[in-house]
């Protein structure tokens, strides 16, 4: 049986499926992208397919300190279209 890798939502810090959540990572020049592929080189940090995860991750800065890095406007605006096009992965 093969085993189902797990992530923590930076967000609401629940465990979910890699599947189930969203990867931003941090490059190697220090800038912050969304990762559909979840394979990009850098590190990563995860969040929900919740708009409340997002907006909380915003709030309380979730991403600068997982990532020690900003989180730029088009990064979240690219965020909350994946979250809107897609919804809640289940």
């Amino acid at each position: 049986m093969k085993k189902i890798p797990m992530r923590m939502c930076v967000a609401c810090r629940e465990m979910r499926t890699k599947k189930e959540l969203m990867r931003i990572v941090k490059t190697a020049d220090g800038t912050l992208s969304l990762d559909l592929s979840g394979k990009l080189n850098g590190r990563g940090a995860y969040l929900c397919r919740a708009e409340n995860c997002l907006l909380r991750a915003v709030k309380t800065r979730a991403f600068e300190r997982a990532l020690e890095a900003p989180l730029s406007e088009p990064v979240i605006e690219a965020l909350r279209e994946e979250i809107l096009k897609n919804g809640p992965a289940v």
